[in-house]
């Protein structure tokens, strides 16, 4: 017999099998020999208190042996004589969109402008070698999308478990690690995500799919009103059933496109500032009520959601154990991003500390630029902390307490970010809408976690992709533009995902619709 149970225990106890089967035991009120074995479904860690505890979800075998659960079989079909569909973007919608075509029949067509992870790989160590940003392969730009080199973050606030749960499996058939499968706040890591991507490609292109590196897309081509492939740069046109819009929040190019043919955008509320770091040491006293993580506790996380004025000012993609990365998309910008490995080892903690930013807070200057205001608003200000940085890649820092206090630094600790950091009054050149609502909000936040607002923690700058600040309308149960059939915008370019997970969700949501039109028109 197999049963289920949720048990809440101590980090030792959690970390003891064998302890761990006589808790069950106890809690069934079962003699010791009958529970033969168990397997951990659920973990999650409860630091609210003191006493941390660790929930665990736990399928008990009682009087049979442990059969080891198996991973999800994945069966892709041979597509490559099926109805083409174009996609533009190798990132997590774009990849997710393929599979599920793949999986219903019809056959994906990847067109990705930079480059496979391994080539990109050399790219990034050029950023932080020569501080040289290669336009299409960086760290935004590139197979896999702007989520390869991350944390890999798998968290979601989307309420529909299973697409949920499909999404972790797949990502598990493609090479992830188990835990990915039982953590409340799972995560690939960076060391890893190249590998599973890579997989991915691998799936599509033997079921029949294609995948194209350095194919950047210029164009959308129609035909009656409907979308019916894409125009690259090379001058190549490439037809197709439909086309997937995937590309990202970077993609700027891919919007002022859309906007010169007249097709209907809409600006969005987006968010804008700094990332901070500080010693990972620190954040697990904090976080762990004084106490240190030792073997037993995994490096500590925090979220912060504040209210200051009336706008939100709140902490993004914080990286335990993780380092800072130079996240430009195009010579000329600094933009600084985290991310982390697999096992959260460094020695370092960061993350963005943003404030929202709604249309009417963008200055008026920016109206001339109708819908893509907050586009240009946000490369403005990325230039400009270029130009902070002496025209490099070394960011602008500032010590924390010294940047709430308005005051200059004289010098700054260590730090992740390996292109460097320099000096820079950050109080004096972020506008005045972010610098005011950070520093109250970092004093905010410091009220909350004793120890967090220090100057042994360091700002630099800046956090501006947080979020697309433009959005891509489409109708509501097509999926499709609501001007142009048969185009789909798709995932965290397009303004309906933000990171890995919804991104996937919305590429399998794209991809279904995709068939179903299809299918009700002219059949696939």
């Amino acid at each position: 017999m197999q049963k289920e149970i949720n048990i809440s225990v101590s980090p030792k106890q959690a970390a003891d099998e064998k302890q761990l089967s006589r808790i069950v035991a106890s809690q069934l009120r079962l003699d010791e020999d009958r529970v033969r074995g168990i397997i951990i479904r659920r973990r999650s860690v409860d630091a609210r208190k003191r006493d941390i505890r660790i929930n665990l979800g736990i399928l008990a075998f009682i009087d049979e042996e442990p059969k080891p659960l198996k991973p999800a079989e994945k069966i892709y079909p041979d597509v490559s004589k099926a109805a083409p569909v174009i996609i533009v973007g190798a990132g997590p919608a774009g990849l997710f969109a393929a599979l599920r075509l793949v999986e219903l029949g019809m056959k994906p067509v990847i067109l990705e402008r930079g480059k496979s992870v391994s080539e990109r790989k050399r790219d990034i160590a050029t950023i932080h070698r020569d501080q040289q940003i290669e336009p299409d392969s960086n760290y935004g730009f590139g197979e896999g999308g702007a989520g390869t080199f991350s944390d890999g973050k798998l968290y979601t606030r989307s309420k529909k478990r299973g697409d949920v749960n499909r999404i972790l499996e797949i990502l598990h058939f493609h090479g992830a690690q188990d835990d990915i499968l039982i953590d409340a706040h799972p995560h690939i890591g960076t060391n890893v995500l190249p590998r599973v991507v890579t997989a991915m490609r691998k799936t599509i292109l033997e079921a029949g799919g294609e995948v194209h590196f350095h194919s950047r897309v210029t164009d959308i081509i129609s035909q009656n009103g409907k979308a019916s492939g894409v125009k690259l740069k090379s001058g190549q046109t490439l037809s197709g059933k439909a086309v997937i819009l995937a590309t990202g929040h970077s993609a700027r190019d891919v919007y002022q496109m859309l906007h010169d043919k007249h097709l209907t955008l809409e600006g969005k509320p987006f968010a804008m500032g700094v990332r901070v770091e500080h010693p990972q040491e620190l954040i697990d006293s904090i976080q762990y009520h004084g106490r240190s993580r030792g073997e037993l506790l995994p490096a500590a996380t925090y979220s912060f959601a504040e209210q200051v004025e009336q706008r939100g000012v709140y902490s993004f993609c914080m990286c335990p154990g993780g380092m800072i990365v130079p996240a430009a998309t195009a010579p000329g910008e600094l933009v600084v991003n985290g991310m982390s490995p697999s096992g959260r080892g460094g020695v370092f903690a960061n993350s963005g500390i943003v404030v929202e930013i709604r249309l009417e807070d963008i200055p008026k200057n920016y109206k001339r630029f109708e819908q893509l205001a907050g586009l240009h608003f946000q490369s403005d200000l990325e230039q400009k902390c270029f130009r902070q940085a002496n025209r490099s890649q070394l960011a602008p820092a500032q010590r924390l307490d010294d940047f709430v206090k308005g005051r200059l630094s004289y010098d700054l600790p260590e730090t992740s970010y390996r292109p460097g950091i320099q000096l820079s009054p950050m109080h004096e050149w972020l506008p005045e809408h972010i610098r005011e609502k950070l520093q109250k909000g970092f004093i905010q936040i410091g009220r909350k976690a004793n120890g967090f607002l220090t100057n042994n923690a360091v700002i630099m700058g800046v956090e501006s992709r947080t979020s697309s600040p433009v959005r891509i309308p489409r109708d509501k149960i097509s999926l499709e533009h609501i001007q142009m059939p048969r185009l789909f915008p798709c995932g965290e370019g397009a303004g309906y995902a933000g990171g890995i997970v919804s991104s996937a969700i919305d590429g399998e949501r794209c991809a279904e619709a995709v068939v179903r039109i299809c299918s009700a028109s002219s059949g696939v």
